[in-house]
């Protein structure tokens, strides 16, 4: 086997190797690296041209937001509101805004807003998830559409009582 060369400013792993009457944890750690042939230079940081230049690279956007992100005017009418726009949400959305915060969408008719009300006694918010209490009095997860598919993919090799 090759022997390999590690250059580092690890100053750990120097007094690793150095430390004659190691504990039992780090005696495992001593023996497990013998296994390997290498040699270990420690080089300070100037000098370790290519891992200065790396750990200069570790987040190069650390520091850098752009001031439009944050946004910290809030109206009381939408904090804590899903939005239903986005056609990525799930179709009882409006229900859970109505149990969490009494939300109501707005420019419902009369007969719409009579259907909702009549359909959100039927349902309950135990957060964060919705159910429902169907006419056998069965409780059931309202899940969005994505999830559904997913969950019913799965296949039940053993079934109960056998």
């Amino acid at each position: 086997m090759n022997k390999s060369i590690v250059y580092t400013d690890h100053s750990a792993l120097k007094y690793l190797f150095a430390k004659k009457d190691a504990k039992a944890r780090l005696f495992r750690w001593i023996l497990l690296l013998q296994e390997f042939d290498f040699k270990v230079i420690d080089t300070r940081r100037a000098e370790n041209y290519a891992a200065d230049h790396l750990s200069r690279l570790e987040n190069p956007y650390e520091n850098i937001f752009d001031p439009k992100e944050i946004n910290e005017t809030f109206h009381l009418e939408s904090l804590n509101k899903v939005a239903h726009k986005d056609p990525s949400t799930p179709w009882f959305v409006d229900l859970a805004n109505y149990h969490a915060r009494n939300f109501i969408i707005k420019g419902m008719t009369s007969q719409q807003k009579q259907k909702f009300f009549k359909d959100a006694r039927h349902y309950f918010l135990d957060d964060p998830y919705l159910f429902k209490t169907c006419a056998d009095q069965i409780i059931r997860r309202c899940v969005a559409g994505k999830k559904l598919l997913t969950s019913s993919m799965l296949v039940i090799v053993d079934p109960p009582g056998d």
